[in-house]
């Protein structure tokens, strides 16, 4: 409630705008503002009210205190008030701070024949900025009275008129509301006339003239009457409008129509000149004054003129323009039938006219996305869009229903009349399907029906749910030996079906000890492309095989992966001399002196050159031959291309020199092939000064020839037995390979998987052998290349015939 400044400072404000004498009404009107004032402040809201028509400086409201502010903070503020249209209707005295009337308040032009009427006020003060909105209602007053469309209504009676007939009147209109536009009707008094007033079912008011008793055209022939409209306002208002009554002789029988209502139904879609009704009115006079024609009244409405018209002879009343029910559905018009006669007489009827709907209106669809994407986890019954959908049509042409395209995994679901959810409702997988484009039908309940499409765009966002996948399980990699320290060596590459960062993948060792050293000093892997390199010289000798584990994981949350094998080979090169067995190991050595004795004959063993290597295969395969010597002076002695023993070729004679210096050159079978030399001196004596050999020594010679032939026979062995280990671990390997289920034709063509990489690269085509390998009659296996490497076709050529005499045993198994 106000206090009692606020009280203090209402009073003298009425003290300074309403004069000294204090009249009573001026009394009544500061009682009622102090009212309104109370009830403001107990509401909390900045709301006023002013009646309309209020003089200028009629005070509304203290609105500057109302709003909290202060009078000194106005100017350096800014104060201001907008008003949309309105700016010239209230003002405020920035001295006091008062809302006042400032101009004519008209509430019937501002709202016409609303039953709410308010100004809005828009009160705007800066530093900070503020904006205050204030709703002043414009109480309506009795201030419009009644007023009839003409100043004088005719009516035309004949004389023959029976009592208690009735003569329809226009009546007044108020622009007023609520109950000042409520209307009374009296009738200035006459002994021929009352008014009837009845309310229709549409709740207007239809007045008439009832004629009390028989008229006299030769007694009166007009009657001059007063019809007076009384409005239901404090003080009520009045309007009247003069009836001129005309009482016509002669004609005393007027047409009538069988019903004084027709209620008729049409379509909206009824072509243009459809009869919409043929009236037929009677009249139970003669010759002319039977004749009828017909015609609207001319009060009838304009629109019912425009749209229809009606025929004056024979009472068919067509369409002139195309109906349309969602414009106007029902017209209602006043047919007067008038006879010829003199004075003719009108007979009237009412017919209303029902425009029933047809489905011409195509459903209108609305919709409203709610997420871009969704992602392919999304739970069941996630909202993707809704949708609204809309007929202007009625009944069941204005029903609506939605379906979806058919094999989707979404589903409508329907949350009010007209409304709808788009919802998820069977998993996605967006591997299979990224997008999908829904299209949402709306169908009318017409006949025939109509329908409309709208398209939706669904897309499927990733995530996380595929791990990187490799295109095979195990690689096999074949590389030389002596590699270029960070030398590439071989790609592997994974994909994954996911997308974006779910699909970006990177590669790691799977880190383990190899021997002494972790795997790492072996070999490393770029994590972006998947490139191995080898990070130091690989060692045949050392290793043979390295077989380790690259994984790949992707950058998702959770991150996924998976691994796959790396065999790499170790392939040997030529890169160890033959290595000459020291003296006193069963063979000669270095450097080394034997005595021969003159005496021996062609082909006897005097001495012999061992020497391993530590390469294997080819690499290791040794072979012997003698340096010519100087001058190309001919040697009595050769040695055996294979075993490495001197022998004589003939028998010595006095002409040999005594000292016999012999270079041995020990080659093995690579490429390039490797040199090392071994120097044999052999010191001839005759048969007497030859030593004297006990038969210990004997047995130990015998022993040491055999334990040559052994060790030759062992490294053939050997050789071999590598050679076997690495066709039977192919074989099987093949075998294992070709277990797989069938990809491809019998022995069809295959994707190569091995790779053989040097320090220099690939092998090039014309250097290597592709074999394919069936086991059975299984599928055909492309994943074994055998690479033969740039050897000579065969060993150096050596002729049996010729070299008869050597130990033919190891020279075969050679």
């Amino acid at each position: 409630m106000p206090g009692e400044g606020t009280l203090m400072e209402i009073k003298q404000v009425f003290d300074m705008v309403i004069n000294p004498e204090r009249r009573l009404g001026s009394r009544c009107l500061l009682l009622s503002l102090l009212i309104l004032e109370v009830w403001e402040a107990g509401s909390g809201q900045v709301h006023y009210s002013v009646p309309e028509e209020a003089k200028h400086g009629t005070f509304v409201g203290r609105i500057v205190q109302d709003l909290g502010l202060e009078l000194a903070e106005l100017v350096p503020r800014l104060f201001r008030v907008a008003s949309k249209g309105h700016g010239d209707l209230l003002e405020i005295n920035l001295q006091n701070g008062i809302l006042f009337v400032n101009s004519r308040i008209d509430r019937e032009y501002l709202c016409g024949r609303s039953l709410e009427c308010s100004i809005h006020l828009e009160v705007i003060v800066e530093r900070p900025l503020k904006i205050f909105h204030v709703e002043v209602e414009v109480k309506d007053i009795n201030d419009n009275p009644p007023v009839f469309l003409v100043k004088e209504q005719r009516v035309l009676i004949y004389e023959s008129r029976l009592p208690d007939s009735l003569f329809p009147l226009e009546g007044a209109t108020d622009e007023d509301v609520g109950s000042n536009s409520i209307l009374t009707y009296e009738l200035s008094s006459s002994e021929y006339f009352v008014l009837d007033v009845k309310t229709n079912s549409d709740g207007s008011t239809q007045i008439g003239l009832v004629l009390r008793k028989p008229l006299d055209r030769e007694e009166i022939p007009e009657h001059n009457l007063v019809l007076t409209a009384i409005d239901g306002g404090k003080p009520e208002l009045t309007g009247t409008v003069q009836l001129l009554v005309t009482v016509l002789d002669v004609n005393d029988n007027a047409p009538s129509f069988e019903q004084p209502e027709y209620e008729v139904r049409i379509f909206e879609d009824s072509d243009n000149g459809t009869v919409v009704i043929r009236l037929n009115a009677s009249d139970p006079d003669e010759g002319d004054n039977r004749e009828i024609f017909y015609s609207f009244n001319s009060l009838a409405p304009p629109m019912v003129i425009d749209q229809f018209s009606i025929d004056t002879n024979s009472g068919e009343i067509t369409i002139r323009k195309n109906l349309d029910f969602e414009k106007v559905n029902s017209y209602k018009m006043r047919i007067d039938a008038t006879d010829r006669g003199h004075p003719p007489m009108a007979g009237h009827c009412t017919i209303l006219v029902k425009v029933l709907d047809v489905n011409d209106n195509v459903p209108q669809i609305s919709l409203t996305s709610l997420s871009l994407s969704v992602r392919e986890d999304a739970p069941l019954g996630t909202v993707i869009a809704l949708i609204t959908v809309s007929d202007l049509d009625s009944g069941a042409n204005g029903r609506v229903f939605c379906s979806l395209t058919p094999h989707v995994p979404f589903k409508l679901v329907s949350t009010f009349k007209n409304y709808y959810s788009l919802v998820l409702d069977s998993a996605l997988d967006r591997e299979s399907v990224s997008d999908y484009a829904v299209v949402v039908t709306a169908r009318d309940g017409g006949s025939p029906s109509l329908s409309a499409a709208a398209s939706v765009s669904v897309e499927v966002a990733d995530v996380n749910d595929n791990a990187p996948a490799f295109a095979q399980p195990e690689y096999t990699v074949f590389v030389k030996e002596n590699n270029a320290p960070g030398c590439h060596i071989f790609t592997v590459s994974a994909r994954d079906a996911d997308a974006q960062e779910n699909a970006l993948v990177s590669y790691s060792l799977v880190e383990r000890r190899v021997g002494e050293r972790a795997l790492s000093s072996y070999v490393s892997v770029h994590a972006e492309s998947g490139r191995v390199y080898a990070l130091q010289p690989l060692d045949h000798e050392e290793l043979e095989l390295l077989q380790f584990q690259v994984s790949a994981r992707d950058a998702g949350v959770p991150p996924l992966g998976s691994n796959v094998t790396l065999q790499v080979f170790v392939l040997d090169e030529n890169d160890h001399a033959p290595a000459l067995l020291p003296p006193g190991a069963g063979g000669v050595g270095g450097a080394t002196s034997q005595l021969v004795s003159r005496s021996v004959g062609a082909g006897h063993v005097v001495a012999k050159v061992r020497a391993v290597d530590a390469d294997s295969g080819y690499n290791a395969w040794l072979s012997y031959e003698l340096q010519p010597a100087a001058g190309g002076a001919r040697s009595p002695f050769r040695v055996g291309l294979y075993t490495g023993e001197i022998s004589t070729t003939r028998a010595l004679d006095e002409a040999d020199a005594p000292r016999q210096r012999l270079l041995v050159l020990v080659k093995d079978h690579g490429e390039p092939a490797l040199v090392s030399t071994a120097t044999v001196l052999l010191s001839l004596v005759d048969s007497g000064q030859a030593p004297k050999t006990p038969s210990r020594v004997s047995v130990g010679a015998a022993s040491v020839d055999t334990a040559l032939v052994d060790v030759n026979v062992y490294l053939i062995i050997a050789i071999c037995a590598v050679s076997s280990l690495l066709v039977l671990t192919l074989l099987l390997y093949t075998a294992l390979r070709c277990s797989a289920p069938p990809t491809q034709g019998v022995c069809g063509p295959g994707k190569p998987t091995l790779v053989c990489s040097s320090a220099v690269g690939s092998w090039s085509s014309s250097q290597q052998r592709r074999q394919r390998v069936c086991s059975g009659e299984g599928p055909p296996k492309a994943d074994l290349m055998a690479f033969s490497p740039s050897l000579p076709p065969c060993p150096v050529v050596v002729d049996l015939d010729k070299h008869h005499d050597l130990n033919d045993d190891h020279y075969a198994k050679a």
